[in-house]
This record gives C-alpha cells, sequence and structure tokens, in this order.
C-alpha cells in the first residue's frame, strides 16, 4: 500500500499537526466543527521531506494523490480548475508545525489564465474584480514561484497609478485592470523569455514546489534558528478554495486576535480591508480599519464573527490568530492557530484564562514560551527622562517595550552595525520577510505603513522587540536615507527613541531602567515553583549579582567564578605580582595581599544569599590570561616588583600556552602551586566562620575543583582543601558543614565517574567545556564553522547553546548512572550556559539531576521550563 501524502480538510484534526503543519490541522479541526471555512486539501509535511531528500522533485505519487483530491475538491465546489465558464481559483499556502508568519511562501488566486479570467469576470458581473485578482496572481506567482523580482511590478503598478491619478489600487477601472495586467504579463515574458504559464495544473504543481522551496529560503533558516524550529519537520502545502474579500464594498479581509496580542486584555484586537485580499492587510501596503468598525458596516457579519472568535478560543482554549474574508456578505475563515503574543500579554491571558474556570494551572504553564519570559526583564524608560521628553510623532503601539538607537534604514545596515556594537532603530516604510535578519539586529522596528497585524508587528511581538507601526506622518525618502518627523529631519545614524507601549517616537537618545516584576508574573511563576522538581540556582560572582538572581527566584549559587574578583581596581597588580613570583616563599607574600579581598567577596556573596548554598570554584583559567597586554602595564608591574621589564616579559612568554583552553588551569594550577588553592580555601571558609557568627545563620560551603580528568588529581586537591579548611575551623572554634567537589567538563571524568563520586560530593556538569571537548570545538573560534554547519543542515542547532543530548547528554547520563550507586546522596547540578535554555533544562530534569544554574537574567526561564518539564516528564525529587 503506498504512502499517504495527501488529505482532504474532512480528514484530518487538530492532533495531526506534525503531519498536517498547524494550518492544515487546525483547517481540518476547524472543517469538523462545522465552522465556514473554504475546503480544500493538505500536502503533508512527509511529502517535503522526500521532496527535499529526492531531488527537489515531487513523485509520480504524490502527483496521482494531488489530482485525485483536487478532483474531490472540484467537485464539493462546484467548480473546475481552468474552467472556461466557471474557474475554480485556490490559494496555496505553507503550513509548519510551528506558526512562522511570514517567513514562507504563499500563492493566491491560482487557476486564473486569459480565458477563465473571462469566464470569471462574465460568472460574478464583475470584471474589476477578475482582473484585480488576475494581474495579483501574476506578480505573486512571478515572484514566489518562479523568483522575478516584485519590484519590478510595484514599479509599473505605481508608474500607472501615477499616470491615470489614481491613489489607491482600489481607484483603478477594469480597463485600468486589464492593462495592468497586459503589463505584467510582459515584464513575465521579457524576464523569464516565455509567455506566463496559462495550464493551471502546472501552476498547481510548480506553486506547491515553491511552498516546499521556501523552507530552504534564507529568512525560515533564520526564524527556525531563533525559534529553535528544527529542519527535519518540513513545511505542509494547504490547497484551499479561494473567496474573495476583493469583490466590492460588501466583501472584505482581516486579521483578528480574540485577545490584546500586546497586552493580553480581553477584547478583541482586529483589522480589516474593505475591497482587499489578504496580503494587502498583513503587507501593511493600506493602513486598516479597526475590527471594531467591522460591526458599523456589515453588522450581521459581525455578529457571526464574535460568535465564531469565540468558540474558536474555547475549544483550544487558547487566544486565536484568525484570518477571515468576507465575499459579497458572506463571512469565512481562512485559518486560526494559537496567536503570538508579548510575554506580558502571555503571562496575563494564562492567569486570567485560569481565574475564567477556562484552563488550570497546569495547562497555563505551558501556555508560556520558558525564552518569552525574557521580553520581561529588559529595560524600559527612566522615567524622569520621559517625562523630559517631547515625543515628535505617534504610530501604532505593536510590540511594547523601550528602544533607544541610532537610525538604519535597511535590514543589512542595521545587521551590521549591531555587530559592530550601536544599537539601531530600524526604520522602514514596512517590512518583510527579507529583512528578519535586521528586525532581529535591531533594538526597535518603526513603520511607516501597516498596522498592528502587519508583517513588523507579528514579528517583532515573537521576537520580543520594540515595534511602532504604521506612523504615516513619517515622510520617508530612501534613496537619500532620511526620513521627516515633526518637523525635524533624520539621517542614518541619528538617534531616535520607541515607545512600543504608546506608540511615541523621540528624536532623541532617552536612558532605560531594569523593569520591575510583580503581579501576574509573580503569581505565574509561583504557579511554576509549585510544580516544578528541579531547583534552580544562579551563577554569580558577586553581592549585587546574587542579590537580582534571588529576586529573580534563585535557590542559591551553582557558580562563583573566583578568578573575576583578580580584575577589579588594583587587585590585577597584586594577582600579576603572585603569578610573577620566582620563589614559593614570594608567591605566598603576593597571596597575603589578595586574601582579604577573595574573604570580603566571599562575605558579601554569603551575606546576600544568607543560608542559601554557594557553589565556589578555585581559580580556573590558564594564568597569562592576567597577564599585561600593553608597554605601560609592564612598566607599572616592574616598579611594583623591583624586576625589570624584559623579565617581566619573559616569565609572561613563559607563561604562553598554544591550546589554554586543555593546558596549565583549574586543578592543574592547584598541582603546581599548592599555595594558591589554601589561600582560596582558607578565604571560603574564613568568610563562611563570620558570616555564620555575624548573622546567626548557618553557612555551607561549596567548594569545587575544576577540570578534574583523573582520580588522583582529585584526592591531592581535595587533601589540600580539606586540611586548609579543618585548619581554619580548629582556629576559630567553629565547625561548619562544607562539601568538596568537582565539576566534570573533560570526557575522562564522565566516563570514570563512578571513582571519581568516590571523592566528590557534588558534581556540576561544566557543559560549556564538555561540549567544547566532546566536540573537539573551541566556543571561541567556532562561530563560522558552526554558521556553515547550521546553514548545511549538518547541525540543527548551535551545541555550545543548546545542549547535544546524543553525544555530550550521553555523557552527563553515563555519569549520574555511575555516580549514584557509589555515592546515592550526591549533589548533581549543571552550571555551564546551558543551565538557561529551556531545552537543556529538560534534559538535566529527564537524567535526575538536582538543580541548573544559569546567569540571573534566565533564572525564570529555567524556573518556567523545569516546571513544564515536571508536567510533561513526571519524576520524584531526590531526597539527601
Amino acid at each position: 500500500m503506498s504512502k499517504k501524502y495527501v488529505y482532504m480538510f474532512s480528514e484530518g484534526n487538530a492532533s495531526m499537526k506534525s503531519l498536517l503543519g498547524g494550518k492544515g490541522a487546525n483547517l481540518a479541526e476547524m472543517t469538523m466543527l462545522g465552522l465556514p471555512i473554504p475546503q480544500g486539501f493538505t500536502i503533508s509535511t512527509e511529502a517535503c521531506t522526500e521532496y527535499n531528500e529526492g531531488g527537489k522533485k515531487l513523485t509520480e505519487e504524490m502527483i496521482a494523490q494531488i489530482e485525485v483530491a483536487l478532483s474531490k475538491l472540484e467537485e464539493i465546489a462546484g467548480k473546475k480548475l481552468g474552467d472556461p465558464q466557471n474557474p475554480l481559483l485556490v490559494s496555496v499556502r505553507s503550513g509548519a508545525r510551528a506558526s512562522m508568519p511570514g517567513m514562507m511562501d504563499t500563492v493566491l488566486n491560482l487557476g486564473l489564465n486569459d480565458v477563465s479570467v473571462e469566464g470569471l469576470a462574465k460568472k460574478t458581473g464583475n470584471p474589476r474584480f477578475a482582473y484585480d485578482s488576475y494581474r495579483r496572481f501574476i506578480m505573486m506567482f512571478a515572484d514566489v514561484v518562479i523568483g522575478v523580482s516584485k519590484s519590478k511590478f510595484e514599479r509599473k503598478l505605481d508608474e500607472y497609478k501615477d499616470e491615470v491619478g489614481a491613489k489607491f489600487d482600489t481607484d483603478l477601472t477594469a480597463e485600468d485592470l486589464k492593462k495592468v495586467t497586459a503589463m505584467f504579463k510582459q515584464i513575465y515574458l521579457e524576464d523569464q523569455g516565455k509567455e506566463f504559464p496559462q495550464d493551471p495544473k502546472e501552476q498547481l504543481f510548480e506553486a506547491a514546489m515553491a511552498v516546499f522551496r521556501s523552507w530552504d529560503n534564507p529568512r525560515a533558516f533564520v526564524y527556525r534558528r531563533m525559534n529553535d524550529i528544527p529542519y527535519s519537520w518540513g513545511t505542509a502545502v494547504n490547497v484551499q478554495m479561494m473567496v474573495f474579500g476583493n469583490m466590492g464594498d460588501t466583501s472584505g479581509t482581516g486579521v483578528a486576535f480574540t485577545r490584546n496580542a500586546a497586552t493580553g486584555e480581553k477584547a478583541m484586537l482586529g483589522e480589516y480591508l474593505v475591497n482587499a485580499q489578504g496580503e494587502d492587510v498583513v503587507a501593511g501596503v493600506r493602513t486598516p480599519n479597526p475590527i471594531a468598525k467591522l460591526a458599523e458596516d456589515m453588522p450581521a457579519v459581525y455578529e457571526q464573527f464574535i460568535e465564531i472568535s469565540n468558540t474558536l478560543e474555547n475549544h483550544y482554549k487558547d487566544m486565536q490568530d484568525m484570518e477571515f474574508t468576507v465575499e459579497e456578505g458572506k463571512l469565512y475563515f481562512l485559518q486560526t492557530r494559537n496567536g503570538k503574543r508579548t510575554a506580558n500579554a502571555a503571562l496575563r491571558i494564562a492567569v486570567e484564562m485560569v481565574d475564567e474556570g477556562l484552563i488550570t494551572k497546569e495547562e497555563a504553564l505551558m501556555k508560556v514560551e520558558p525564552k518569552q519570559l525574557d521580553q520581561i526583564l529588559h529595560p524600559a524608560f527612566d522615567p524622569k527622562a520621559l517625562k523630559a521628553a517631547t515625543p515628535l510623532g505617534k504610530g501604532l503601539p505593536a510590540s511594547p517595550g523601550a528602544a533607544a538607537g541610532k537610525v538604519c534604514f535597511t535590514a543589512e545596515d542595521a545587521k551590521e552595525q549591531a555587530e559592530g556594537g550601536d544599537r539601531v532603530i530600524l526604520v522602514r516604510l514596512e517590512t518583510s520577510p527579507e529583512d528578519i535578519e535586521g528586525m532581529a539586529a535591531a533594538q526597535g522596528i518603526l513603520t511607516v505603513r501597516g498596522g498592528m497585524t502587519s508583517h513588523a508587528a507579528v514579528v517583532a511581538r515573537g521576537m520580543g522587540t520594540c515595534c511602532v507601526s504604521g506612523c504615516e506622518e513619517i515622510k520617508m525618502n530612501e534613496a537619500a536615507k532620511t526620513f521627516t518627523l515633526g518637523g525635524k529631519t533624520f539621517k542614518e545614524g541619528d538617534f531616535i527613541s520607541l515607545d512600543g507601549s504608546t506608540g511615541n517616537i523621540y528624536g532623541e537618545d532617552i536612558p532605560t531602567v531594569d523593569p520591575e516584576i510583580s503581579g501576574n508574573f509573580a503569581k505565574f511563576m509561583a504557579w511554576a515553583d509549585e510544580r516544578r522538581s528541579l531547583k534552580v540556582r544562579t551563577n554569580a560572582d558577586t553581592p549585587h549579582d546574587a542579590q537580582i538572581a534571588i529576586d529573580f527566584g534563585a535557590e542559591g549559587i551553582g557558580l562563583t567564578r573566583t578568578e573575576h574578583m583578580f580584575f577589579e581596581g588594583d587587585r590585577i597588580m597584586k594577582f600579576r605580582k603572585m603569578i610573577l613570583a620566582d620563589t614559593v616563599a614570594e608567591r605566598v607574600e603576593a597571596l597575603k595581599g589578595i586574601e582579604p579581598f577573595q574573604k570580603e567577596d566571599f562575605k558579601g556573596i554569603y551575606k546576600a544569599m544568607q543560608e542559601r548554598p554557594v557553589t565556589i570554584r578555585l581559580l580556573d583559567p590558564p594564568l597569562h590570561e592576567f597577564m599585561p597586554n600593553t608597554d605601560e602595564e609592564f612598566d607599572i608591574l616592574a616598579k611594583e616588583t623591583g624586576k625589570t621589564v624584559e623579565e617581566l616579559k619573559v616569565k609572561a612568554r613563559g607563561l604562553h600556552e598554544l591550546n589554554p583552553m586543555m593546558g596549565h588551569r583549574g586543578c592543574r594550577l592547584a598541582v603546581s602551586y599548592p599555595e594558591i588553592a589554601e589561600m582560596q580555601t582558607r578565604a571560603i571558609m574564613e568568610a563562611a566562620v563570620e558570616v555564620s557568627n555575624e548573622l546567626n545563620i548557618n553557612i555551607k560551603p561549596e567548594i569545587m575543583i575544576p577540570l578534574i580528568g583523573e582520580i588522583k588529581e582529585l584526592k591531592y586537591v581535595k587533601n589540600i582543601v580539606v586540611e586548609t579548611a579543618e585548619k581554619v575551623m580548629a582556629d576559630a572554634g567553629k565547625k561548619l558543614e562544607y562539601l568538596v567537589g568537582t565539576m566534570i567538563e573533560i570526557p575522562r571524568a564522565a566516563l570514570t565517574a563512578d571513582e571519581i563520586a568516590t571523592e566528590a560530593e557534588f558534581f556540576s556538569f561544566g557543559t560549556n567545556d564538555l561540549t567544547q571537548m566532546t566536540y573537539g570545538l573551541s566556543r571561541d573560534d567556532a562561530g563560522k564553522i558552526l554558521a556553515d554547519y547550521i546553514d548545511r543542515n549538518i547541525y540543527e542547532c548551535d551545541p555550545t547553546a543548546r545542549l547535544d543530548r546524543t553525544g555530550v547528554g550521553m555523557l552527563m547520563k553515563w555519569a549520574v548512572e555511575k555516580a549514584l550507586p557509589v555515592r546515592p546522596d550526591i549533589h548533581l547540578g549543571i552550571c555551564g550556559e546551558h543551565g538557561g535554555d529551556p531545552s537543556s533544562v529538560e534534559f538535566c530534569h529527564l537524567i535526575g539531576l538536582d538543580y541548573v544554574s544559569c546567569s540571573p537574567f534566565r533564572v525564570p526561564i529555567a524556573r518556567l521550563a523545569a516546571a513544564q518539564a515536571q508536567i510533561n516528564f513526571p519524576r520524584e525529587t531526590r531526597k539527601h
């Protein structure tokens, strides 16, 4: 039996998203609900995968199944594709498993040719509509399917409108549109050297293949990378009977959300255009009307629209993003999906839906993407500075937040300048999917055209980027790279500021402040904490960072990097004296100058964390990283040490290593220079004793020995740590509990974890180095390599950002399984950058770690990811 590649809408349901894509599965579900859906069929994601793997061709079996489905659709519609009297027209749209707004391609009005356009004109009695549809189809097919630049057609249309004095496309007559159609066909002929295709089936197969190809387009690649969507998923193709919003004043098209996508308010947010097709609204070519005006223009349609919208939200139990068309007074829904929303909107919607009794707390926790919480934690404008500033103009508040930066007029410039370290604001007439990289690089986005559901608005909200759209007061000169607003002209490089919550635009660089977290956020995160099994710590090197992390819900510190403390003030000079000492006695003397600073830093962290656990890593980086970089620094050091500059430079050269990542660092430093480990342990324990006494609390330090690969290394350094710690406590007359453990960051340590666990009381997986050493890839040098590998689909994602479960993950799993029988009460955690990545947090939950540790601003992300992991994969919390 041959594989099924094509499904009628009546054959699917919402659970078939991986096969039919999000759009196809939802169209099938709405068909099952009996809603007014233009019927059609879906070519599956499996067909896309086979198309891409099989030489970019549709197989004979696929073609045969498409033809059978087309015959069924023609029977349902009572029309035939290409029929000269009563032609069936279809749309061909992408539909991936995960929503990717604007990233892939769509073709509308397919099935028109020189004969069927006349049949459509006669059948509808509306030649203007027929030729408007045909000229749109020629431009779309040429652009999307063949690759003829859309700008060629747009230029010709603008020239013709100027010639006949038409301001909008809707001002053109049927005769005008006939002429435009002829001009468009001539453009196609000149570009391709052949006539525009007249066979509707050829059009259909070519359009379906173009949608499959669009899975490989650059903007889709960028969007997938930003949103962790695997290439292997592929996209489905939806072929759907056309309904027309461009048939006159009783027709229209629109996009709507059942709740406000920017704020989360329970109020319909939507826009529509009379006498238009869908791309007019999304592209922002004309600024649309608010959905409420539909109640005035077409009251019965509006009433039915609200009723169906409520049905969909209650059915899917989530805020819906819907596309609809009204054809001569009859309402059709073209698609629905769970709407993209800002982080604050997501939290409000989740909390209020629980309060309304629509969903449970667990369902609410699954409604918010953990990475979305990042948006809430970004700066807002300083209130005083904002009060003193005067807006120059106002657009639509399309995506909230605050942004200030230098004006850029192209996506390429925005990306280049952002990579150079500048804050940039991307200013465009309207954005298109090709602008995705510039939009991602920008602090904020400002558009002249487009509404709250334009491409700029939807994509910006999904990325958490501040956006103001539809500011039609702006006079833009793209060629000169200037725009004028409020009587002031701005050129590239000038500063502006955007308030995405109000739509205000300012002609200055307004400073920002950190956000406050409360309300829905606190309530929602409390639900996450009730549910999760995995604890969340932070990586913090200062009391300030520790306090921020506590405010964000951290339950301890999983990594304090002691080396970061040496770069402050005049400490670096004292540390350099220690490094360049010629004898142990000189080194010990130099360490005496550093120890008080270390102890005070540890005391500050203990005071901030109170009785929460604190893991402190002994010195890790190679010593040459601390050496002077300039002659001036060498001169100062020479005066401090009494040595000549040349002597110091010889010593510095001696510390240089060809591969420092695998060189003289971590526990190897403690083996060569045990006095460093002694000093650090003494500072850690004396600080713990003093804070315990001062605050009458129980401090339990966790001392971490880095870069262990051999059990004897660990024993050697652990002996130094234990002897020093015991002496400090004996001298102070105070007994404290403390743990000595190690970082698992060398593959050999993971493979011999049963041996290591005989000495280590905790493991903390240092997945930054574990990933580098497993892949044989330096994170600092891997940027270009990884970009090439991801572009060529060798890697789905960057393994330094998301934990590689198959390789690095298996080493971690092996280590856990080897260690637990040896030491059942061992503490297990992760402190690499992966600790704040949701997919990596889930994996840590699955293999039985006790905690993850991440940067302070990623703590809420890890808390929510841990809760979602427990909901999806329940486990018992391990007792110690």
